[in-house]
C-alpha cells in the first residue's frame, strides 16, 4: 500500500522548520520525504498550501468505557479523536471498574482495535479503585499496555502512598499523571475563587488548592527520581512551580489544556454547566501567565482533558453538574486560533507541544515525521474556518462552551498507520 502526501509544508520538528515537500507512505510507514516525489502506483493526498504534522497526540482523554458509555465509548472517542486530528489518545483510568488491573488495560485495547481508529494508550491507575490507600500491581500493568499511571480526578491524599507509588513506577520507568488537588481547601467548591465567584454566589476553589499539592509532588518527585508529569496546570503559581523544577535539572513536565489558555472564571457569568471544569477556569493574570509557560517552554504538552457528559447530567444547577467539557474536536482549531495567530507560539512549537512531547512524555512511538516512522500523519489547514457545532461532533458528549465560535486552522486529514480514519484523500 502506496499513499502519496503531495505539495504539503512538511512540519520538521527536529528542524524546527516548515517545508513544502511530499511524503511517501509505504505499508504503513514513512517511506520517503522530498521534492518531486513519484506518484506512480501511490494513492495521492493534495495537500497543497496545508501543514503535514507528526500524528498528533492527546495525553489525557476520558474514553468513559467500560461502564459509561452513555457518556462516551472507545469508540465514539476514538472517531472524536480522529475528526480532531489526534492520531493517538491516551486514556484515563477512572471508569468503571478502575483500570487498576490487567483485565481492564486488556478490554481497553481490544476495543480500540475493534473501532480501527486512533491508536489508544491505557493509563492505570496509582492506587486500587483509585481510593488512594494501596498502590496497584504497575509492573502487570505496564505489561500489558498501560503507558503512565494516574489517579486522574482523585488527588493521592496521602504523601507516605504517593512516595511508595513514585517509587515503584520510577523503578518501572512508568510516568506518574498526578491530579494536584487538596480536597481540604477544595471544599465544595464549584469554580475559581474570586470575584466572579462571589458575583455569583457560587462557592470557590483557591490557586492554592492546585499549587500546594504540586508543590508536594515536586518534592516527592526530587526524592524518588521519578518521571512526574503534571495533569492539567490552571494558575500562574503552578506554572511558577514547574519553571523552578525545570531550573533545579528535575523531570517534570506538564500539560495545560486549550479551555485554560483560552477562557476565564468571567465565562462562568450565565451559569452555563459547559464551564464547569475542574480545575476551575481561572483569572486573566492566569491565563497570561499559562500563555507565557507555553511560550517559554515551561508547559511542554497541549492536552484536552476531554470528559464527556450526557446532557441529562449538565442540564442541572450549576453547582449539581459534574466538571467536564469535551474538547478533542476542537483542540486544533483552539491552538491555532488562540496561539499560534496571536503569535503566543510558532506553528512548530505547537505541534512540538500537541505530537512530539506528548510521545516523548509517555514514551511512544511517534511525534515526528522522518523515514522509517510510523505514518500517522495529521494534515491540517491552516486557513480553514468554520463555526463549532456540538451536533456534528462524532463525540457522544455535547457538553462545550466554545459552542459558535468561529475557528480558524483545522485538521482536514487524519491518517493512522498509512491508513486515512478521517477526512479524504
Amino acid at each position: 500500500m502506496k499513499l502519496l502526501i503531495k505539495g504539503g509544508e512538511v512540519v520538521a520538528v527536529d528542524r524546527l522548520t516548515v517545508e513544502k515537500a511530499d511524503v511517501l507512505v509505504v505499508d504503513g510507514l514513512i517511506a520517503a520525504i522530498g521534492k518531486n516525489l513519484p506518484v506512480e502506483g501511490a494513492e495521492v493526498i493534495a495537500a497543497n498550501g496545508q501543514l503535514v504534522c507528526p500524528g498528533l497526540i492527546d495525553i489525557h482523554v476520558h474514553l468513559r468505557e467500560p461502564c459509561f458509555e452513555a457518556k462516551e465509548t472507545i469508540a465514539t472517542g476514538t472517531a472524536a479523536a480522529a475528526r480532531g486530528g489526534f492520531t493517538a489518545v491516551a486514556c484515563m483510568p477512572n471508569t468503571n471498574s478502575v483500570n487498576d488491573n490487567v483485565s481492564v488495560v486488556n478490554f481497553i485495547l481490544a476495543q480500540a482495535a475493534t473501532a480501527g481508529l486512533a491508536r489508544v494508550y491505557p493509563i492505570g491507575a496509582i492506587t486500587k479503585s483509585s481510593k488512594g490507600k494501596e498502590i496497584t500491581e504497575m509492573a502487570d500493568l505496564k505489561a500489558a499496555g498501560a503507558v503512565a499511571v494516574s489517579d486522574d480526578g482523585l488527588p493521592v491524599t496521602s504523601a507516605g502512598v504517593m512516595r511508595r507509588a513514585m517509587q515503584y513506577a520510577g523503578m518501572l520507568d512508568l510516568p506518574v499523571i498526578p491530579h494536584c488537588e487538596d480536597h481540604s481547601l477544595v471544599a465544595n467548591g464549584v469554580m475559581h475563587e474570586g470575584y466572579y465567584s462571589t458575583v455569583l454566589g457560587l462557592e470557590g476553589i483557591p490557586a492554592a488548592a492546585e499549587e500546594v499539592m504540586i508543590a508536594r509532588d515536586i518534592i516527592l518527585a526530587e526524592t524518588t527520581g521519578c518521571k512526574l508529569h503534571i495533569a492539567h496546570i490552571s494558575t500562574a503559581g503552578a506554572v511558577e512551580l514547574v519553571r523552578r523544577a525545570k531550573e533545579r535539572g528535575l523531570d517534570v513536565t506538564c500539560e495545560v489544556t486549550p479551555h485554560h489558555f483560552t477562557l476565564t472564571d468571567q465565562a462562568v457569568v450565565g451559569y452555563h454547566t459547559a464551564t464547569k471544569v475542574n480545575p476551575p477556569l481561572r483569572s486573566e493574570s492566569d491565563v497570561a501567565a499559562i500563555k507565557q509557560g507555553l511560550a517559554d517552554g515551561t508547559i511542554n504538552v497541549i492536552a484536552t482533558d476531554h470528559a464527556p457528559h450526557t446532557l441529562e447530567e449538565k442540564a442541572v444547577a450549576y453547582q449539581d453538574a459534574p466538571f467536564g467539557l469535551v474538547g478533542l474536536e476542537t483542540a486544533v482549531g483552539l491552538v491555532f486560533t488562540e496561539l499560534v495567530a496571536t503569535g503566543v507560539l510558532t506553528v512548530v512549537q505547537a505541534i512540538t507541544k500537541l505530537s512530539t512531547n506528548p510521545a516523548k512524555v509517555l514514551g511512544v512511538p511517534g511525534g515526528r515525521l522522518a523515514v522509517g516512522e510510523i505514518a500517522d500523519i495529521t494534515i491540517i489547514d491552516p486557513l480553514l474556518e468554520t463555526k463549532v457545532d456540538p451536533k456534528k461532533f462524532a463525540s457522544k458528549g455535547k457538553n462545550t462552551p466554545f459552542s459558535g465560535r468561529m475557528l480558524q486552522g483545522l485538521p482536514t486529514i487524519t491518517i493512522v498507520g498509512g491508513k486515512v480514519v478521517y477526512g479524504e484523500s
